[in-house]
């Protein structure tokens, strides 16, 4: 299926529209590089041009386009200064497209499919159909790298991936060393990571040059754990994980929150919830 995203739905998303509708002082950078913004998870976007009466005379521009293919769940991302100087807008979808638009009129600068999505008829009670990239990105700038996990079945539903992906933020290339394989890298106190009744709802983070990616479960119909899997931006073949509730008799623990792994500059935090067996969360 198609979705439409214009200016106002990004505005909606990210509450810093203003950037695309005013021109900011020369040295402004007003990137949304992550999910509301900050490490912190804050929200708090400062545009100097995002004044209360460039607010009221905000409207729709019928002059946007950006038509995609698959339904949207996470935040879109902004980025200035694309390829050949264009301010772009970051959106994933659940058919595991990822597109790079054209900020000011909504064309395509760059697409990429990176890989078949998962039916539902081929998971554990799963609130989306089909389900491919859900949690938000982040980007890292300073590579220009763009960090994602799609859920995706290379051979239409027999076997079951969960990748996370870097990809070229100005071309939409796989990086070298990436995708990395969560299933087959991940085990944690004798847990290994079940990639078919996980879900990476949760947004992405970088922590010290480390990307986190959160998991829990479809819906509370498997038996499954919550996982903070980490992965150095620069050194993806080095991967360790984090699993909740590994005593004998436990499952849960899963990492649910949208907002995803907040961190204070120096340690990521997250949140689990329904923990099971151990009397209470």
């Amino acid at each position: 299926m198609k979705f439409r995203i214009s200016i106002r739905s990004f505005l909606i998303a990210c509450s810093c529209v203003a950037v695309l509708t005013t021109v900011p002082p020369a040295n402004a950078q007003v990137n949304v590089t992550q999910f509301h913004n900050h490490d912190s998870r804050d929200g708090l976007y400062i545009d100097s041009g995002f004044t209360r009466g460039a607010a009221a005379n905000l409207t729709r521009d019928m002059n946007f386009d950006g038509t995609i293919v698959g339904n949207v769940y996470a935040q879109p991302l902004y980025i200035e200064g694309g390829p050949g100087g264009r301010a772009m807008v970051i959106a994933v979808t659940l058919s595991n497209n990822v597109y790079a638009l054209d900020a000011l009129d909504g064309s395509v600068i760059w697409e990429r499919n990176v890989g078949p999505p998962v039916s539902a008829a081929d998971l554990c009670n799963p609130k989306f159909n089909p389900v491919g990239i859900i949690g938000t990105p982040i980007v890292d700038l300073a590579s220009r790298a763009l960090f994602l996990d799609a859920m995706t079945t290379p051979d239409g539903g027999e076997t079951i991936k969960h990748l996370i992906l870097s990809l070229n933020v100005d071309t939409g290339d796989i990086n070298p060393g990436w995708p990395v394989d969560v299933e087959a890298t991940v085990t944690y106190n004798g847990v290994t990571f079940a990639a078919d009744i996980q879900q990476q709802r949760p947004a992405l983070a970088i922590v010290g040059n480390i990307l986190y990616v959160g998991y829990g479960s479809m819906r509370d119909g498997c038996v499954y754990h919550g996982w903070l899997v980490g992965v150095p931006i620069d050194n993806p073949a080095s991967v360790t994980a984090w699993a909740a509730a590994t005593a004998a008799g436990t499952h849960g623990g899963a990492i649910w929150a949208v907002g995803g792994i907040a961190s204070d500059g120096n340690n990521p935090f997250a949140t689990t919830g329904n923990t099971f067996d151990t009397g209470g969360n």
